[in-house]
Formats: C-alpha cells, structure tokens, sequence
C-alpha cells in the first residue's frame, strides 16, 4: 500500500487459507487507507456519481453494508464463506486483487512525502513540482492501456468467462455503480483526459495502432502485467490490447459526455484538495500517478463486495 492510516490490527482467520501473501481479503479491506491523496482525488470526482462511493475500509461493515443483514449468525457464515471463495485462487479473485495491486504505477516517491492525514486538508502541488517529469504520450497511453486491460482480465477471472469476452464486458461496464464507476471515472480523468488532453480516446487509439511489440515490451506497467495478458508471443499481447482498447472507445466517449467531463472541471474540482490542481495541468497528470493507487484500493474493495455478494448467495 502507498498510505498507511493507524487502523485495528487485520483480522487473524486462522481456519482460513491465505494467498501467497499471507492474508486474506478481510485483511486488505481492514489495511486500506481511510485517508490520504488517493482517497482525496477519488472524492473529488464525487460529481460522477453523487454519494455513490463510500470508502469502507473495514470487512465487518462491509458485510453489513452490501444486503443491509444485521444478524450476526448470519453475518458470521457469510464472512466464512467469503473468506473460502478467496482463498481457493482457482475462483479467480486472488488473481482479480493481484491484477489491481499490480497495474498502479510502481514509482510511489511521492507517496509518503505528500501524505494527507486529514480529509479535506489541502496538498500543496507546486511544493513538488521540481519531483515531477510529466510522461511522454505514448508511455502514458499504454498506461491507460493496461488499466484498462486489468479491469477486462479482472472481471474475465472473476467471472469465470474467456478473456476476449469484449461484449460483455462493455455491457457490463455500462452497469457499473459505486466504487467500480469511480474507478473508471478516475481512469479516464486521471490517466486519459488531464495528461492526454480532450482527445484522449482517439490519440491513444493512433498511438497503440502505430506501436510496435518491441515498444509495448519496454513499458514498465506492461512488464508487471504481461503474463496475465492473452497471445505467446508480444504481437500477439499487442493485437489483444488494441482489440480490448478498441472495444471500450465508445462507452469511453459516452461515459465521457454523459458526465460533461472536461480537463477544467475536472482540475476544479481536484482544486478542493489539490493546491494548484487547475493551474499546473502539465504536472498534475504526473502527481496524481505518482501518488495515487486509485485503481488498487477501489479494486480492492470490488473484489471484496463481490466475494461478499456471492457468498450471501451461496450461504
């Protein structure tokens, strides 16, 4: 994890296999920040879909909060059961949650030296400026690239389904609420439209349709993800992202327009949090990747809601 807030101790399950980790999910919920950069740009963008997230970062009360049970027999078969489901990686979340921890940039220098302990205080951007090199336009389409890929492969595994299932992933994108929709609203603003500018669908598209394998393969962000990625061979991994990329431009595009995103509003409102957020645009890009681990914290807290979601179902 980039923040660390003082939270309880993770619950010890120890009936319950762990991953390679050593932990169960219960344990990475019970570990999420409840505050800091991450979850200051995330409330930002609140305007998306008002008082739809709500960042839980404790397992029993997600377990209260997904069905609204309150009986605690009940509550405890459910924790048991979503505690099984994770820890057999055979039914995917284990590579689900991995996938999310993986794709979030690995340089973090700027993690602990912003830190935010309070929510509403305010980051001073321009304090770290002299810390920031903006990425070129082409590492930061692969980025949104492979972000975008994980949320495929995630819900692929999850879902038990072939992960070329373009369709029905689209559909479900569109079906998206809570967490998950604040996740792909931060994508598409904090790795598409604030470092890639308005046209950011159509200027990553151009650029992974004119990257070559030997390209893909010197990107970071692909390397910690690249096993996962369906093809034997890099042409192939490079053909399954541009299809992947190519699937989503459209709902991109809507989901773009249906919430009137545009770079201002979106450093207006980062502006709350984030000193200088709308006068610094060439850097914020660069800060709020540096950071942040957006897509690892509200991955995190999906991969739970569906284990719990299931084992409500199968209790």
């Amino acid at each position: 994890m980039i923040f660390s807030s003082a939270k309880k101790k993770p619950v010890v399950d120890p009936a319950i296999k762990r991953d390679e980790e050593g932990k169960t999910i219960a344990n990475y919920v019970d570990e999420l920040p409840t505050s800091g950069i991450t979850v200051l740009a995330l409330k930002s963008l609140d305007f998306v879909a008002p008082g739809e997230w709500d960042n839980i970062t404790s397992y029993d009360a997600m377990l209260k909060k997904v069905k609204g049970e309150t009986d605690p027999g009940f509550l405890r078969q459910v924790r048991t059961k979503s505690l099984e489901l994770y820890s057999d990686p055979a039914q995917g979340y284990q590579a689900g949650l991995n996938l999310y921890q993986l794709v979030d940039s690995a340089d973090k220098a700027l993690g602990a030296a912003a830190f935010a302990d309070k929510i509403g205080q305010k980051v001073n951007l321009l304090s770290f400026l002299e810390k920031l090199t903006p990425k070129a336009d082409t590492t930061q389409t692969i980025d949104l690239s492979m972000k975008l890929i994980v949320e495929l492969i995630a819900f692929t595994k999850v879902n038990g389904i072939p992960g070329d299932s373009f369709g029905d992933f689209v559909k479900a994108l569109g079906e998206y609420g809570g967490e998950s929709k604040i996740r792909m609203a931060a994508l598409l603003c904090f790795d598409g439209l604030i470092p890639l500018g308005p046209d950011f669908v159509e200027k990553a598209r151009a650029g992974l349709g004119g990257m070559s394998p030997d390209r893909l393969a010197e990107n970071a962000t692909f390397k910690r993800i690249e096993k996962f990625i369906p093809g034997n061979i890099l042409g192939d991994k490079l053909e399954f992202v541009r299809g992947s990329f190519d699937s989503v431009t459209g709902w991109m595009g809507k989901f773009v327009a249906d919430n009137d995103l545009s770079v201002g509003r979106v450093a207006g409102k980062l502006a709350d949090y984030v000193e200088g957020a709308d006068g610094k645009l060439d850097y914020l890009g660069a800060f709020l990747d540096m950071s942040t681990n957006y897509f690892e914290h509200t991955g995190t807290q999906s991969m739970a809601i569906r284990l719990i979601d299931r084992a409500v179902n199968e209790v």
